[in-house]
């Protein structure tokens, strides 16, 4: 019997594990970070540094950041619950322990016309038997619409990250072109200036303060 207990929790983590990188990118601040992080580098017209690896390391360790108080909530809900993860029912009762916090933080940082889009879909689009599920609190509804307004807030971000990188490629190109220098391309010209303005403001810094500030 201890065995049989051994073997499901084991397969159940499993699950668990494999679920895990989708729940990071829908439901953390995961997509936003990584989108606005990759902006910013385009802007600063060096693609490959800081590399992909480096992004996405940075994305989930802020993404964690983030969503630590949902895991410790879960976490001491669970202790105090006393939940051994020996059965199917003590497994579906974490998970509600987790879905709890992790739906607050869902709708805190929801646009609430994307969730009445979604709710207002999910009424026409689900059969009747699936309808008792269409609320504003249902994770099914909460996800995509928390998922769509990070996306819609990460390129807005981006937008405002671009605008003065742009300015610098349109004076530089300006002046090359007054000068007669039509040969020399202006991303070799614009880069360290982009590069030194990016540093004197230490924006590493500001950027990463302003995208966590943005959960508070």
């Amino acid at each position: 019997m201890q065995m049989a207990d051994t073997t499901f929790g084991a397969i159940v983590l499993l699950l668990i594990v494999g679920f895990l990188p989708i729940a990071a990118v829908t439901v953390t601040a995961f997509a936003k970070i990584a989108i606005v992080l990759a902006l910013v580098r385009n802007a600063l017209g060096i693609q490959q540094l800081p590399p992909n690896i480096i992004i996405y390391t940075l994305s989930v360790i802020l993404a964690g950041f983030i969503s630590m108080p949902i895991l410790t909530e879960a976490y001491n809900s669970m202790l105090n619950e006393g939940i051994n993860f020996n059965s199917l029912e003590e497994w579906q009762r974490a998970g509600e322990l987790t879905l709890e916090p992790l739906r607050k933080f869902l709708i805190q940082h929801t646009d609430q016309t994307q969730l009445a889009f979604f709710k207002a879909s999910a009424e026409k689009i689900w059969s009747n038997s699936a309808n008792y599920t269409a609320d504003e609190n249902s994770i099914a509804i909460l996800a995509p619409a928390f998922l769509l307004t990070e996306l819609t807030r990460a390129f807005e971000i981006g937008f405002l990250l671009y605008l003065p990188f742009l300015a610098i490629d349109i004076i530089v190109t300006t002046i090359l072109v007054a000068l007669g220098m039509m040969m020399v391309p202006p991303t070799t010209i614009a880069i360290p200036f982009k590069l030194m303005l990016f540093i004197f403001l230490d924006g590493w810094s500001k950027l990463i303060h302003g995208l966590v500030l943005t959960y508070v």
